[in-house]
């Protein structure tokens, strides 16, 4: 799939809670397979929540849109995410017993019944430090069509990394996204890059989100999720003259 810079979104997700503006950026992994699935029945654990993820809803009515959250993001309820395992497991080799399931939130039953777009956007966020400004982060994970609730159209979805302004209404300030809307059946792997080119107190999001009404299937799932750090030329030339320097070291000595 061709990963494209395209213009802000519509809707952009606003802060979730405070954050400090000295805070740099740092990187992220996860496999979740440490964390616990969503408990049969309740969908009620925190699992995604005390690892950071957030949701936010917009709803897109004849007259506007309006949006709603941020909240902690659901383990497998009615709404937005869960971490699937056990006889919901879909894990390849790489991918082991657990994953995380994105999909709409079919909890808004008002706006899915009355034929209303639904976005639902599951998602992570950081504050951008002063040191993070010029730098290049990479946004990368593995994805599939969910099995049980698979993603049909009119139904979209997509990956996403953004910078949000919150001094000028959480304008969206820098913005990566790939399609996932027609994500295979099997595992794949994908990567967007976002340079971060505006000031110190920006906010960071990634995350997934689709698009879907009337109920239907909307689900995709993801795992290996992480962000990264792309390394500036410098670093490349001082580890190239750190090898260069052991093979010396260790090269050796005519007798």
């Amino acid at each position: 799939m061709e990963v494209r810079t395209v213009a802000p979104l519509a809707v952009a997700f606003l802060l979730a809670a405070p954050l400090t503006s000295h805070a740099a950026l740092s990187a992220y992994s996860q496999d979740f397979e440490s964390l616990a699935p969503a408990e049969p029945g309740t969908g009620n654990n925190d699992a995604l929540s005390n690892d950071g993820w957030l949701v936010f809803g917009t709803v897109f009515t004849a007259d506007g849109t309006y949006g709603y959250g941020p909240y902690s993001a659901p383990n497998g309820s009615q709404s937005f995410s869960g971490i699937a395992g056990g006889s919901f497991a879909q894990g390849g080799p790489q991918q082991g017993a657990q994953h995380l399931t994105v999909y709409s939130d079919y909890a808004n039953a008002s706006a899915h019944g009355s034929g209303q777009l639904v976005r639902s956007a599951v998602f992570q966020q950081q504050m951008v430090g002063a040191a993070d400004v010029g730098t290049t982060w990479t946004f990368h994970f593995d994805a599939k069509l969910d099995a049980f609730l698979p993603l049909a159209a009119p139904s979209t979805a997509l990956a996403f990394i953004q910078t949000l302004d919150p001094n000028n209404g959480f304008q969206v300030t820098g913005q990566s996204l790939v399609d996932m809307s027609t994500v295979p059946a099997t595992w794949g792997t994908y990567s967007l890059a976002l340079t971060i080119t505006a000031g110190a107190g920006q906010i960071l999001q990634f995350g997934f989100d689709n698009t879907a009404t009337d109920f239907a299937n909307s689900a995709v799932v993801y795992d290996n999720i992480s962000l990264s750090p792309v390394p500036e030329p410098s670093t490349y030339a001082l580890m190239f003259a750190g090898l260069s320097l052991l093979s010396l070291a260790v090269r050796p000595r005519r007798q």
